[in-house]
């Protein structure tokens, strides 16, 4: 797979598409999607070696563990994306109008570690004061 490849399917999966889909029109109305889109990658590659320069006996050992070992080498790589929908804009009449997404679970794992922190102070506040 060439670059270009890879760069086509990255810009395929971290898209408005992959959250929403494309903009539409209905009723009269046309409907934009709207998402938060990030997305990260890396690489790596590895070579034979050693960085540092043993001492004279260490190379005597390393001689005779390594006689039949063959060279190191590596590579690597990967990549990582988020596609979250945030609302859309609805177009109708020359006036528009923003219609938040509501993420439910998002909203509940929110409240659940600000709950959690609050009662986590709380009881170290009171583990101090005694």
């Amino acid at each position: 797979m060439d670059v270009q490849d890879l760069l086509n399917k990255v810009a395929q999966n971290l898209s408005v598409t992959r959250a929403f889909g494309s903009a539409y029109e209905k009723d009269g109305s046309l409907v934009i999607p709207v998402a938060l889109v990030t997305g990260g990658g890396g690489a790596g590659e590895g070579s034979a070696g050693s960085a540092s320069t043993p001492s004279d006996d260490e190379d005597i050992v390393r001689d005779a563990v390594d006689a039949d070992a063959e060279p190191s080498s590596g590579s690597g790589g990967g990549f990582g994306g988020i596609v979250m929908p945030v609302g859309v804009y609805v177009v109708k009449d020359e006036k528009v109008r923003w219609i938040p997404a509501v993420n439910v679970n998002l909203i509940i794992v929110v409240v659940f570690i600000t709950l959690r922190m609050i009662l986590r102070a709380h009881y170290r506040a009171q583990r101090r004061a005694h």
